[in-house]
């Protein structure tokens, strides 16, 4: 099991950007590919971005692809979502999720560990 917790959160003005940080705790964190999912007041969870366990294969939802970058620091047991561009229709909140297994699953029933999640508000 691996235990997450984000941080970063915030409140923004449309247009600013925002880090998010996770950090894992347990063992090979490597062998886990790690995802960022967010939830609107009212709607459904759904996901955002997701990275390989090697940081090599990355995958983005269509409303963030080209302003949101997903990175990983295997050696801090780290993963980062980078937003630019912030809209009003980013606010949620953000969850850090891992699966067991390095492949860069999009679908959220393939992860299995939960953080707290954090809190982005962009006001116009």
């Amino acid at each position: 099991q691996v235990q997450l917790v984000e941080s970063g959160g915030g409140s923004v003005q449309v247009g600013d950007s925002m880090k998010l940080s996770c950090i894992a705790s347990g063992r090979s964190f490597t062998t886990h590919a790690m995802g960022w999912f967010r939830q609107a007041p009212g709607k459904e969870r759904e996901f955002v971005a997701v990275i390989s366990g090697s940081g090599t294969t990355t995958e983005y939802a269509g409303s963030v692809k080209g302003r949101f970058t997903v990175s990983r620091d295997n050696a801090k047991s780290a993963v980062y979502l980078q937003m630019y561009s912030l809209k009003p229709e980013d606010t949620g909140r953000y969850y850090c999720a891992a699966r067991t297994g390095a492949y860069a699953y999009t679908e959220q029933s393939r992860f299995t560990d939960w953080g707290q999640g954090t809190q982005v508000t962009v006001s116009s």
